[in-house]
């Protein structure tokens, strides 16, 4: 007969008292078991869409013939999914649907001048499991894509440099006493605060009171992020055995700037300093690619030019080769009997499709790793979208969140 185990922590109870246990053999089953392998999600958005029919494949499956832009990726057949068919559905055309790409809000919430959004998939997960690392989510690059709970913008960490130094650098005892005074004064200012607008809403109309509501919350937050803070500065942050780089400035870095990006994020990820992180990867300018005679922006509003929608697919190629250097570095990085590919799901997107014609339908849409049963290419209609938040819903499955509904799902994809 199988013997229960026990948890080393169990007590007895009675009138009041409490009487530890002592070790069992019951226990020791128990003190076997290792924590479960962490998973950890990386959302890539791109402002500026992909040329489709260089990124669709014609067939479904794994067995699909490469387009232009598949081939690049073939050492990770096995570990990604391109989907077609899918969107928001119900957005109106332009560049302002970025602010919902990752939150699958309802159209009528992501007007220009009436914008009701709501929580992003990266603070989603990080709500969930980002107690468990240093960092409960990176926000990066100056991105739109990350909003907390109550629809509000998510701040963002602009450079790659400044990134590395709050992973890494290790400050003085008396930098680290001077900061744990900074935490514990801006947590004595919140209570303060929170304790006035208590006070001020016993005399406010509703209106009123759900703007102060709103404030409340993020004063809630702002205090959980000081306390997760102060719980982290006394301990050591991780050693890596890398240069910290330099801030990347000046026209036509666009690919550098890209690269520093993804050694960051496999850093931070490969030391467990968090396991959420959003990555905007804005892209404007004209990178330095031989032939490439055209911003990216230029190019991307093609208007069908066969010149420069050339120029544009060399410019995604480069940005794809990047983007797969750093599928590269996570399958070479070991976690015990896995690849940190395997536990890390990638996501890899933009708000718009065809750039040229401000298109929100069959957007780009690349899934990597993360343990899926990935298919090479899943195919949806085409005219009539799959909801994306659908998908967004399954990698809450995945990494453990039993959500019912995200965005404006009506179901988990399970495809993959």
């Amino acid at each position: 007969m199988p013997r229960r185990t026990l948890n080393r922590r169990t007590f007895l109870r009675a009138t009041g008292v409490c009487v530890a246990l002592p070790f069992l053999d019951g226990m020791s089953r128990a003190q076997e078991r290792r924590p479960a392998a962490p998973k950890r999600m990386v959302l890539i958005g791109r402002p500026l869409g992909m040329h489709t029919p260089f990124l669709f494949p014609d067939q479904t499956g794994r067995d699909h013939a490469h387009t232009r832009y598949t081939r690049i990726l073939d050492s990770h057949r096995s570990a990604y999914t391109v989907f077609s068919g899918m969107s928001h559905r119900g957005y109106s055309q332009g560049h302002h649907n970025d602010i919902a790409l990752f939150t699958g809000a309802p159209p009528e919430g992501i007007r220009l001048n009436d914008i009701r959004n709501t929580i992003s998939l990266d603070q989603e997960v990080a709500s969930h499991i980002g107690r468990e690392t240093r960092f409960g989510s990176l926000v990066l690059g100056g991105t739109l894509y990350s909003w907390n709970r109550r629809g509000v913008r998510v701040p963002a960490t602009h450079f790659a440099s400044s990134v590395f130094r709050q992973l890494f650098i290790q400050g003085t005892p008396e930098e680290i006493a001077r900061e744990i005074r900074r935490l514990q004064d801006g947590q004595s200012i919140l209570d303060d605060l929170r304790a006035q607008a208590r006070t001020l809403s016993a005399n406010l109309g509703p209106a009123d009171r759900q703007r102060l509501d709103l404030l409340l919350t993020s004063i809630r937050e702002a205090e959980q992020r000081l306390q997760q803070d102060e719980a982290w500065m006394n301990r050591p942050k991780p050693r890596v055995n890398v240069p910290q780089p330099t801030q990347i400035v000046g026209p036509g870095l666009l690919l550098e700037r890209s690269r520093q990006w993804y050694d960051v994020v496999h850093l931070a990820l490969q030391t467990d300093s968090t396991r959420v992180i959003s990555l905007s990867l804005d892209s404007q300018e004209r990178p330095i690619i031989d032939g490439v005679t055209l911003g990216h922006h230029d190019a991307s509003h093609h208007g069908q030019d066969g010149t420069k929608i050339e120029q544009l697919a060399m410019i995604e190629e480069a940005e794809l080769r990047a983007f797969n250097g750093f599928l590269n570095k996570l399958k070479e990085s070991r976690e015990g009997n896995e690849t940190l590919l395997d536990r890390v799901m990638v996501m890899y997107t933009s708000n718009l499709s065809n750039a040229s014609a401000h298109s929100v339908d069959n957007l780009p849409i690349l899934l990597a790793g993360g343990g899926f049963r990935h298919q090479g290419h899943v195919a949806f209609d085409r005219r009539n979208n799959r909801p994306m938040s659908n998908l967004f819903l399954r990698m809450l499955h995945q990494m453990g969140i039993e959500s019912r509904t995200f965005g404006t799902s009506t179901g988990a994809v399970s495809e993959v």
